[in-house]
């Protein structure tokens, strides 16, 4: 049965107890239980009784509570022993445990304290403690409230809190001088301390009052502390049976293999846009690679056209210039024969005029049919050639005089004649040359 505490309350609450239902299922599993629990203790399975054991009057007549009420431990701290002018012995045997000290005045500190204490109370008049549910929780903070003390119980709750606000507004307003009353309070203290450790042989470090002082303020809760961490409220709790655990349970593997079905399909369905993303981007990149060898090969076909053709209009140019050399080569032939004529006439007459010193009568002539020979014979433009020959005609056509003429200019004429066609005498003879050796 239930252990209910034996705790005062307002109301009276009976808890009703129903027979089991006479459901098989239930029938067979009581019997399952009796013979487990007659075959663990080693008696006979009439001898276990069947206790009947029901929660709907905790379900449908009541709610459980809890009141949380959190954050007014900064309202005090501990002080050591050396903040109050006490040296304790060394290596005793005897624990001093450090007093607290409240960090506001008695008359701020106390009314922000009460509520919580009174909401405590509250919970505990209009509830009942059960030691079973207790032990099932794991914890003794929820409390079993009637439907019909839970009206009672939240005025109450309500005048705490409202008790709680008015507190913290009081602080807040005069937060300030508080403060100061603190300060003064603590150094009143350290001063009283120190006087204290000095009376008793014990030197006061440099700067004790101001360390006391700061090391209270330093946890000194702020205005900001005051309004947010003092916190009173109370929650609600249902009970929780073992076939809705199971039920619950169960619905969350159900809801988790779901989920883990949606996952796996969410990421068979990514694995496989992956796979399509990869394959169109295979297939790019192949046509992509197609095209480039596509263009590579044409541009390499337009290449070898072009070098065809380039050997086409080279081996055409050829042939052209081989005809038109054809075509002209009985020019350029006559050509050389009246270069190589040039050049053997004035050869002699330059042989003459190195040998007799001037200009002889006969050569003289000579110089006058060149002259005249060349100008009928010259069908190309050699205008170098026809300068000098018509200087030499020149030269051999002044009047001698009594003295003779100086074959100096007439010699240098006939030499830039000699070397002008030397080179078309010699390649006119070459072959003749090559004809002799061949014979």
């Amino acid at each position: 049965m239930l252990d209910v505490a034996t705790e005062p309350v307002t109301d009276t609450v009976e808890l009703p107890i129903e027979a089991a239902g006479p459901a098989k299922e239930r029938a067979s599993a009581a019997d399952a239980r009796v013979e487990r629990a007659a075959q663990r203790a080693g008696r006979a399975a009439g001898e276990v009784e069947r206790l009947p054991f029901d929660l709907s009057a905790l379900e449908e007549e009541g709610v459980f509570v809890n009141v949380d009420a959190h954050g007014f431990g900064l309202l005090d701290r501990r002080l050591d022993w050396q903040a109050l002018g006490i040296t304790l012995p060394r290596g005793a045997d005897l624990a001093f445990r450090p007093p607290r000290c409240g960090l506001l005045p008695d008359r701020y500190r106390l009314p922000l304290l009460r509520p919580a204490a009174r909401a405590h109370a509250a919970l505990h008049r209009y509830s009942y403690r059960f030691s079973l549910t207790e032990t099932l929780f794991e914890t003794p903070a929820y409390r079993w409230v009637p439907w019909r003390a839970f009206e009672a119980f939240e005025r109450e709750f309500q005048a705490a809190q409202a008790a709680l606000e008015a507190a913290r507004a009081a602080v807040l307003e005069q937060y300030d001088a508080v403060r100061e009353e603190v300060v003064d309070t603590l150094l009143q203290l350290a001063a009283d301390s120190a006087r204290r450790l000095e009376a008793t042989g014990h030197l006061t470090p440099e700067g004790f009052q101001d360390a006391v002082v700061r090391g209270v303020l330093a946890t000194m809760p702020g205005p900001e502390d005051l309004r947010t961490k003092l916190v009173l409220r109370y929650r609600l709790g249902v009970v929780l049976l073992g076939s809705e655990m199971l039920a619950e349970q169960r619905r969350a593997r159900e809801e988790r293999r779901h989920l883990e079905a949606v996952e796996a399909a969410a990421a068979l369905e990514r694995q496989q846009q992956a796979a399509r993303a990869r394959l169109v981007q295979d297939e790019l990149w192949a046509e992509e690679e197609r095209l480039r060898r596509r263009l590579q090969a044409e541009a390499e076909e337009r290449q070898r056209e072009a070098e065809v053709k380039e050997r086409l209009r080279q081996f055409k140019l050829e042939a052209a210039k081989e005809r038109l050399q054809e075509a002209m080569s009985p020019l350029e032939e006559g050509a050389k024969q009246l270069h190589a004529a040039i050049y053997e006439t004035a050869t002699a007459i330059r042989a003459s005029l190195q040998k007799h010193r001037y200009l002889h009568g006969a050569s003289a002539r000579r110089v006058r049919e060149l002259a005249r020979w060349f100008r009928l014979m010259s069908w190309q433009s050699d205008q170098q050639l026809e300068t000098l020959i018509a200087e030499l005609e020149d030269l051999a056509r002044r009047p001698a005089g009594k003295a003779k003429r100086d074959p100096g200019p007439i010699d240098q004429v006939l030499g830039d004649i000699v070397a002008l066609c030397y080179a078309d005498a010699l390649a006119l003879a070459e072959p003749h040359r090559m004809g002799a050796l061949e014979l």
